[in-house]
Parts: structure tokens; C-alpha cells; sequence
């Protein structure tokens, strides 16, 4: 069975739930005060999100929803395929990853490599810098940006690979074998690194430096992101300004700056300006804080009671949600109206919409 059988096998395997267990990473609960109007709608169901990606993913011109397993289904990987096999029946969270990736509706939905690409078709080609006027374009989008999107879902899937990494110091009898565990552990840096290395590849393919030190410089985010959230006290962030701040910092760390400087990347590519490069930036940033602030504003209430004394953690989270939705709303105003734009508007009320 190779790695693309494997994959989707895995929902059948493993249910169509589940969730990790004491991952080395586990979030904290982050808790923030409220920030002012929404101009977007108030409802949210999985049927509207879908059709929404599916609409944006007729503009760019194919299908982004599997957009990083097109390297989970080459050749180098059939060998862990094998390997991974032997997880199955454990509690190791890296099967539960590559669960999601092929088969939950909202996690298999590659956001960011789509981001990537709506914006730049969006923006278009630069209208005062005339040296990319030879390369490819399809549907209204270089052949380089195209692959700058996959590049950033790579780095992205690599993220979600690593974090799977289970806390050896902190497994119970219940969680299964060590062996089995740290096995798992293997595995995941091995395929995580796997696809880092297939990134930084095709990062250098693009020859372009500023491009690569964006990038490098998320991928620098994303690991501090991470440190951060270990590092700090979850009972720091109830509700005041130091926890909203901190929460703040660590989101854009380990969830928006890959997707903001893949989308200014995707403008440098274009030779757009500086103010472009910036919007995109703004767009990018935004837009990936708004999704992870819906996360906390759909959590379930009941269990989150004891933790929000306070009463303002759950409405504090869906305020926060809104906000960076109406700024990214605003990042997108600098951008000539066209069906790009439309879905990359139709994405932030997508990812703001609550039930």
C-alpha cells in the first residue's frame, strides 16, 4: 500500500473524529477583550465554507484542496508509507494529521496556497514594472506565484507533521506502548523535514533572495510561535491586557506570518511596489488571525466555564475574530474590484461567521 492509499484509508481506519493526545504543542486557552463592529453576516455552516472555496478555486483556474500532497505522493515518501502503517491502532496524533488532511471539511481545505493565489490574481501584473511581462500566466496568475502557494501549503503541512510530536514525559498507560510512541515521534520529524526540505528546493528554483528571506523569516516565526506557546502559562491569558497582547504576538508568530509573507511574497514576484507588498502583507496577516481567533469563538461553552469566570473569553475571542476580518476587509479596498477579490472578501465572512 502506498502512501496515497494509506491516506485515504485513514478515515476509515480511524473514524471520522478524533483528536490528539498531549501533543508537545497544546495551546493554550488564549482569552481577549472585545474590539468593535463587524460589517460581515452572522451565520456559518461547513456547506457555505465549501462552497465558497470551491467557487474561489474555479478563479484561479484548478482545485487547491490537496494542494501539498501532490509531494506526500512521490516516490521518496512510499517507503514511510510502509512505516506509517504500523501506526495504525495507536494513539499517535500524526495518523490523526494525515486524517485531516485528506478528510476532515475544513482542515483538507488548503486555505493558505488559495490566499496565495487570489490575491495574486487580484493584483494582477505590476502596471509599472514591465519585467515579468514574459513569463507564464494562467488564468491571471505567473506560473512562479503558483508555485510560491504550494511552497507555503509545504511549509504549512510540514508544521501540522511536526506538531504531532507527542510529549514522551507526559504519555499515560492509556495512550499505548512507548515504543509505539516514539516510533510515531520518528516518523513525523523524518516526514516533516521531508517536506521542509522539498520547500526550501523550490524556493531557491524561484532565484528570487527576497522571496526566500521572507520566507525563511516565516519559517523563523512559526518555530518562536511555537517555543512561545509552550513556554508560557496558560493562566496568563485570562482576559486581561497583557494575556490579549501576548496572545496577539504568539498568533502572528505561529499562524500569520507564513500566510502574510507568502502573499507579499507572491507581489514581489509580481515586482508590485512597496504599498502593494504591504496590503498583501496586511490581507495575509489578518486574515489568518481572524481564522485562529474563530477557533476560540467556536469552542464549546460548557467546558470552557470554569476557565472564563470572567465571562468574557468565548465573546472576547468572536470580537477579535471580527476585527482582524474587517481589517483584512480594508487591507483588500487597495485593489482594483474583480472576482479575485470578491472571493478573497467571500473568504474572511467564511472564516468570521459563527453559530
Amino acid at each position: 500500500m502506498n502512501l496515497r492509499q494509506l491516506l485515504l484509508h485513514l478515515p476509515r481506519y480511524l473514524g471520522a473524529s478524533g483528536s490528539p493526545r498531549r501533543l508537545w504543542w497544546s495551546p493554550s486557552l488564549d482569552t481577549i477583550s472585545s474590539v468593535g463592529s463587524w460589517r460581515g453576516q452572522s451565520s456559518k455552516s461547513p456547506a457555505h465554507w465549501n462552497q465558497v472555496v470551491s467557487e474561489a478555486e474555479k478563479i484561479v483556474g484548478y482545485p487547491t484542496s490537496f494542494m501539498s500532497l501532490r509531494c506526500l505522493l512521490s516516490d521518496e515518501l512510499s517507503n514511510i508509507a510502509m512505516q506509517v502503517r504500523k501506526l495504525v491502532g495507536t494513539q499517535h496524533p500524526l495518523l490523526i494529521t494525515a486524517r485531516g488532511l485528506v478528510h476532515d471539511s475544513w482542515n483538507s481545505l488548503q486555505l493558505r496556497g488559495l490566499v496565495v493565489l487570489l490575491i495574486s490574481k487580484a493584483a494582477g501584473p505590476s502596471s509599472v514594472n514591465t519585467s515579468c511581462q514574459n513569463y507564464d500566466m494562467v488564468s491571471g496568475i505567473y506560473s512562479c506565484q503558483r508555485s510560491l502557494a504550494e511552497i507555503t501549503e509545504l511549509i504549512h503541512t510540514a508544521l501540522l507533521v511536526h506538531r504531532g510530536i507527542v510529549n514522551l514525559n507526559e504519555l499515560q498507560s492509556s495512550d499505548g506502548p512507548l515504543k509505539d510512541m516514539k516510533f510515531g515521534n520518528k516518523i513525523a520529524i523524518l516526514s516533516g523535514d521531508f517536506l521542509l526540505a522539498n520547500a526550501c528546493n523550490g524556493l531557491a528554483l524561484l532565484q528570487n533572495t527576497k522571496v526566500v528571506e521572507l520566507l525563511a523569516s516565516a519559517l523563523m516565526d512559526l518555530v518562536q510561535g511555537v517555543y512561545h506557546e509552550n513556554s508560557t502559562s496558560k493562566e496568563s491569558y485570562i482576559t486581561d491586557d497583557i494575556g490579549i497582547s501576548t496572545w496577539k504576538e504568539q498568533t502572528f508568530l505561529s499562524h500569520g506570518a507564513l500566510l502574510a509573507k507568502s502573499c507579499q511574497a507572491a507581489m514581489e514576484l509580481a515586482k508590485h511596489d512597496a504599498e502593494v507588498q504591504d496590503m498583501a502583507f496586511q490581507y495575509g496577516k489578518h486574515m489568518a488571525m481572524s481564522h485562529k481567533a474563530q477557533e476560540k469563538g467556536r469552542l464549546d461553552y460548557a467546558k470552557l466555564r470554569e476557565r472564563i469566570k470572567a465571562g468574557k473569553g468565548v465573546t472576547s475571542a468572536i470580537d477579535l475574530c471580527r476585527y482582524h476580518g474587517n481589517k483584512a476587509l480594508e487591507a483588500l479596498e487597495s485593489f482594483p474590484p474583480s472576482e479575485a477579490r470578491s472571493a478573497l472578501e467571500n473568504i474572511v465572512f467564511a472564516v468570521t461567521r459563527f453559530s
